[in-house]
């Protein structure tokens, strides 16, 4: 592949709902484009973009794929990004790398919630937006339906620019409204045909794009009221530099699986969509916390983000990057903003989906990939060490699902510990905890689809097989009242014997553990062996009475005793005071505590009522309910739930909001569990015992 300067270079991420057409649209435009012999469909497992084995046994993109296109004289790099939301980490990579996002819509649905999502994620970024209309080829399929609801969703930035016209539910062509001209097609070829008879359609859809031209500048708005006709070029730059501030959304439809229109949207991409040199540049920090401008200069110093990361267990890694400003060449050598420590680049690459081609370099503005550099990850700058500066990292979601994870084979719990700590290189959006108190290796995702595509990769990458389960709930248990008891140790074995004897006074208390203080008159108990007592109580206190939980909030004051002269030990007073918790615990009124999450969810506003609903199904207590900060669509409810209940709580979310919903979950304290509750944790924890 030859290289292409800034001023030639698209950064497009393809973005929308599950199902759209966006690998298809890849795939469409990489044909037509000359790259590839055949067309590669998603249903036969055959696409350049989803080459993972678990893409294809799905059906479905689960990360983000790198498919370079050369269209005329402009190279598009185009990211084929999941649409699913359980692989969102895979949008957030494409969108930090684009300098444009299509959202890809399909005709028969229209807008769904990934087209809110991943129009939502690029104005967040602050890059420009364009619509593809696809799946026109089909008989149910409705461009003016889903355009209009277009302009209910996202308002009157909504501009079209290439429209079907439909005789009995078939497209019979395409026009064109920027170069006025119809187009049919076959076999991905099109030929020009008259314009066709739309009634007042056409000239209001025209009208649209001329008023949203004359918006971009006084000198066009002025042409425009003076009733003069805007040139083709006029046309064009107004778009672009409507396009490029953000103010104007063009649309475009076609077919990707027909090639229909293809070749309309990569003109317009090419015309429409911010070349790198204008909106690849970043703002960064240098050492000293300085902003830094960094503008798209391929002969400055280097600087470049690491945005995605593939992981290969044969292999190494390879970590796809973005170049800001300057190259990467290779035997170049970089320093790691986040480690401090510098790598050694060794060969460079474009990549073509899981295909790389070597380059002499990666020039500013381009997307390229490295292998094998031991301390990056995503999110990581790599920069030239005569001008260090800290780029932003790429915006992932929290994980929200959790489940304990357990290897099949018993002794393979390190293999597992180190497959998934080698996915989370690949996917940030996998943590992996492990719980001391449950002993359980904890893993967290973005949902159960996620999870299952982790187990997957173990199996497949690292030979491992594991199994999930939902997570035991670290329970604790303390004492509501007063009592005061008696712990004696006496044993006689020939020799010197063994002999402790306390009275411990144990009391409600506000501590997180077990508070010890002694009270002892007249040396009862001698001083040196306290230490012994205290010790003897903590270590019974680890393990409560109910169901074997740690004990919190209980004070244990030692007030008297006696001892021997000769039989009497640390050991021996260690035990009496284990025998003084045994006696005296059961005699507290003890009760289990269960842990209570802080439940932080923002669902739309008309779900306010089903969630707090659902809180309450829950034994949860709503806190209270806010606007969005960031969406007036939407109201953030706080609540406190227990959190044994909310296991199932990501899948519900998601079904009662169509996954417009999102929340966040933080342990927050602990209270006492109802009678059933407790009955049933008891249960469970005697059935074990007697396994």
């Amino acid at each position: 592949m030859k290289s292409y300067n800034a001023k030639h270079i698209r950064n497009v991420a393809l973005v929308g709902h599950a199902g759209a057409g966006k690998t298809s649209l890849a795939e469409a435009a990489f044909y037509l484009s000359g790259h590839a012999d055949r067309l590669g469909r998603v249903a036969d497992g055959n696409t350049v973009c989803d080459f993972d084995p678990e893409e294809i046994r799905r059906k479905s993109s689960v990360a983000t794929a790198v498919l370079p296109v050369e269209w005329k004289d402009v190279k598009l790099n185009l990211l084929d990004t999941p649409g699913q939301f359980d692989f969102a980490g895979g949008m957030s990579e494409g969108i930090r790398a684009a300098g444009s996002a299509v959202i890809v819509i399909s005709g028969k649905s229209g807008v769904a919630v990934g087209s809110e999502k991943g129009f939502a994620a690029a104005s967040k970024k602050g890059i420009a937006k364009l619509f593809f209309i696809n799946k026109m080829e089909h008989e149910h399929a409705d461009f003016y339906k889903v355009f209009e609801n277009l302009k209910t969703t996202f308002g009157p930035m909504v501009c079209p620019i290439v429209v079907p016209h439909v005789v009995d539910h078939k497209v019979e062509c395409y026009v064109n409204l920027l170069e006025y001209r119809a187009y049919a097609y076959k076999d991905g070829k099109a030929t020009a045909v008259p314009l066709p008879d739309m009634g007042h359609r056409l000239e209001g859809l025209r009208t649209a794009i001329c008023e949203a031209v004359a918006e971009t500048s006084e000198e066009l708005m002025e042409k425009y009221f003076s009733g003069e006709e805007f040139t083709p070029d006029e046309l064009i730059m107004g778009l672009a530099t409507g396009v490029r501030r953000g103010e104007i959304a063009p649309v475009f439809c076609g077919s990707a699986q027909e090639l229909e229109a293809i070749d309309q949207l990569l003109n317009g991409l090419m015309w429409l969509a911010p070349w790198a040199e204008t909106v690849a540049g970043e703002t960064g920090v240098d050492p000293a916390g300085n902003a830094v401008e960094l503008k798209v200069n391929e002969d400055a110093a280097t600087v470049a983000t690491v945005f995605k990361t593939v992981v290969d267990p044969f292999v190494g890694k390879l970590l796809y990057f973005k170049v800001i400003s300057g190259k990467v060449t290779a035997d170049s050598t970089l320093l790691n903003m986040r480690t401090g420590a510098t790598e050694k680049i060794g060969k460079v690459f474009y990549v073509r989906g899981k295909k790389q081609e070597e380059a002499t370099a990666i020039v500013a503005g381009d997307i390229g990939a490295v292998a094998k550099l031991a301390t990056t990850n995503t999110g990581d700058t790599l920069c030239s060490p005569v001008r260090p500066v800290m780029l932003p990292g790429v915006a992932f979601d929290r994980p929200c699902l959790s489940m304990a994870v357990y290897a099949k084979n018993k002794g393979e719990e390190e293999k597992v510990a180190q497959g998934l700590a080698r996915l989370s290189e690949e996917d940030p959006t996998i943590s992996m905890d492990q719980n001391t108190e449950t002993r359980e290796m904890i893993l967290s995702g973005l949902g159960e689809q996620h999870l299952d595509v982790v187990v997957s990769k173990l199996k497949s990458k690292f030979g491992v097989d594991v199994i999930l389960e939902v997570p035991k709930v670290a329970y604790r248990e303390t004492i509501r009242k007063k009592v005061k008891v008696q712990g004696r140790h006496k044993k006689q074995s020939g020799g010197h014997g063994q002999f402790g004897d306390v009275w411990v006074e144990f009391e409600p208390c506000d501590s997180e553990e077990l508070v010890f203080e002694e009270a002892v008159f007249g040396g009862s108990v001698p001083k040196n062996y306290f230490p012994a007592v205290e010790k003897g109580l903590r270590e019974s206190a680890r393990r409560g009475v109910l169901a074997g939980f740690p004990m919190v909030g209980v004070k244990a004051t030692l007030v008297d005793g006696s001892y021997h002269p000769v039989d009497s030990s640390d050991m021996a007073f260690k035990t009496a005071a284990s025998l003084a918790y045994k006696a005296g615990i059961p005699q507290a009124s003890p009760v289990l505590l269960e842990p209570i999450g802080l439940l932080t969810v923002t669902v739309p506003n008309d779900a306010t009522g089903d969630i707090m609903g659902d809180v309450t199904k829950r034994r949860g207590r709503v806190l209270g309910m806010s606007p969005s900060e960031e969406n007036h669509a939407l109201t953030t409810v706080e609540a406190q739930v227990p959190m044994a209940e909310m296991g199932d709580y990501n899948t519900m979310l998601r079904a009662l909001t169509q996954g417009r919903g999102s929340y966040q979950m933080v342990f927050d304290s602990y209270a006492e569990a109802p009678a059933q509750v407790a009955q049933k944790v008891m249960e469970n924890y005697k059935a074990e015992d007697d396994e």
